[in-house]
């Protein structure tokens, strides 16, 4: 994996959202939680110059210091290759040597197998369905809390 050039960088994430999903909603949401600065890091994966793999992980506005990953995407055409779990490892890599928490809405039996859990989730609240919720990072089971999202992802 090679660096992509900063200026084409937002082009190709976007065309990889829109490609990966099939509509403008997930390239929207990147695009707002960059303009609002939210973003705390964006993981790429790449072979030869193609933008493949792609995981956001943006500041919680609560807990204070948590992250949380989305959008995930990886380009239809290179789909069961592994690159989705690739980027997820390079994702939570980026956080333990930080120390922080990343919190997902997603399936349990997918991002369970990849170092998220949803155990640790069960004393969170959310403004989205609860049983949905995964953690990964440092420590045990999350205290009871109310997850506050970026204001890019317009919860009520």
């Amino acid at each position: 994996m090679n660096q992509l050039p900063p200026a084409v960088f937002p082009d190709m994430v976007d065309a990889l959202l829109r490609t990966a999903f099939d509509a403008d909603a997930e390239a929207e949401l990147v695009r707002e939680l960059r303009a609002d600065r939210d973003l705390a890091t964006e993981i790429v994966y790449q072979e030869f110059g193609q933008l493949l793999g792609y995981a956001a992980l943006s500041w919680m506005r609560a807990p204070d210091g948590w992250l949380c990953l989305a959008p995930v995407a990886v380009s239809p055409d290179h789909q069961n290759r592994g690159i989705g779990s690739k980027v997820l490892q390079l994702a939570i890599a980026w956080a333990k040597e930080r120390d922080l928490t990343i919190v997902v809405l997603g399936d349990r039996d997918y991002y369970g197998k990849r170092g998220f859990s949803s155990e640790r989730a069960a004393n969170l609240t959310a403004p989205y369905p609860s049983e949905h919720l995964l953690l990964a990072g440092p420590g045990q089971n999350a205290p009871a809390s109310r997850l506050i999202y970026p204001s890019a992802f317009g919860e009520a």
